[in-house]
């Protein structure tokens, strides 16, 4: 009997791991039918997308109201495949405000929940809990920590590794990277990361690109700034951002593909708060943090969020193992003091490299995706015998 599964996901990052939880668990169920929400990777699997996840893709509560419709739009599709079809698991992903909001559809049509890389209560809007425990069957958490916050409060949660962990690989050294993109090998490169939403680009990729010109004028050592380009991101947003501008001043490369062999020959990068900065982690590139929200959102945020730091990184070391800039921090002139003390004080960069190396072993082994899709096998299975 086939099974019919709707997977929902926002950004690129929820798209790939959605993409490898499929494949794990093709290999376990034989025969399935899957729609939902999401991006070119889900939609490379043979997933009927429902609406496109980055149409929905946003950060901070008053940014919301500019996707509203679309986020409205999206619910509506979503809820009534839902009904007309009844699927037998809703896997969602990340995005916690809009999937839950769909869990609570499909706990009304008695559709089983697993949730995949979970909301992250324990920051902040703890009252999400009792939300959690009465619209989701099943947690699948990524963090070590999260498997005791969750049980302690009566969801049935489970630590399945960071899934991460199985696609932040490399394909070429260092050397072999220089080569294909013609960079001299004894240039340095530095990474410009801004995001993969239109928002992140346009606020935060001006001010890196700046601290890069600043950075290349203190120094008479040639460097190379890589900018990769998410799939959600077009040229014509780079241009907008100021890179031609820039390409003035700079030696930039644009990369499309190989991310994580780019990543990997970086010498320092700064980059947007959010994914980005575990996969920095896992390859040991020392790194700067930095982010920006509208106005309100961040004074909002402010008053809600729990946590000391807002990367990744340094809620899982406990400590600032990497500079972490916010709102007004993030200034061309602090971006370039703080890459230029990664780049040009030996024992600062080691000293970060030793402390990212603390964090990929505090994440785990290897093998979410698998251990996701034996949970998710699960619940089909109790859902066909029930």
């Amino acid at each position: 009997m086939t099974s019919r599964i709707m997977i929902v996901t926002g950004e690129a990052s929820g798209d790939l791991h959605g993409a490898n939880l499929l494949r794990a668990l093709r290999s376990k169920v034989s025969d399935m039918e899957v729609c939902g929400m999401g991006g070119p990777e889900l939609a490379s699997l043979g997933v009927e997308i429902l609406y496109d996840a980055a149409k929905v893709s946003v950060v901070g509560v008053f940014e919301v109201f500019s996707h509203l419709k679309d986020i409205i739009s999206a619910q509506r599709v979503l809820r009534r495949r839902l009904a007309t079809h009844h699927p037998d698991l809703l896997i969602l992903i990340d995005l916690p405000d809009f999937n839950l909001l769909l869990a609570k559809k499909a706990k009304k049509l008695g559709i089983p929940v697993f949730y995949y890389i979970s909301p992250q209560v324990w920051a902040w809007r703890s009252g999400r809990v009792k939300t959690i425990r009465d619209r989701v069957d099943k947690i699948g958490v990524i963090l070590p920590f999260e498997e005791e916050f969750f049980r302690q409060r009566g969801i049935d949660a489970e630590y399945v590794g960071h899934p991460l962990l199985d696609t932040v690989v490399t394909s070429t050294t260092k050397e072999q990277f220089y080569t294909q993109q013609q960079i001299p090998l004894d240039t340095r490169c530095i990474g410009l990361l801004p995001g993969s939403r239109k928002r992140e680009v346009f606020s935060l990729l001006p001010d890196f690109l700046e601290a890069g010109r600043i950075l290349q004028s203190a120094t008479t050592e040639k460097l190379v700034f890589l900018v990769p380009q998410a799939s959600t991101i077009t040229t014509r947003d780079l241009e907008e951002a100021g890179i031609n501008e820039a390409r003035k001043h700079l030696d930039i490369r644009i990369v499309q593909e190989e991310r994580y062999n780019m990543m990997a020959a970086c010498a320092a990068v700064v980059a947007a708060s959010g994914t980005v900065t575990l996969e920095l982690a896992i390859l040991e590139v020392p790194m700067v943090v930095a982010y920006k929200l509208a106005p309100l959102s961040y004074v909002l945020g402010r008053l809600l969020v729990k946590v000391k730091y807002f990367s990744l990184v340094n809620l899982i070391a406990g400590y600032p193992a990497v500079p972490e800039l916010l709102q007004a921090e993030v200034t061309p002139k602090r971006i370039a003091e703080e890459l230029t003390a990664i780049l040009f004080k030996p024992e600062k960069r080691q000293g970060m490299i030793d402390v990212l190396r603390d964090v990929k072993e505090k994440l785990g082994s290897a093998g979410a995706s698998e251990k996701a899709a034996l949970v998710a096998a699960s619940l089909l299975n109790k859902q066909k015998r029930g």
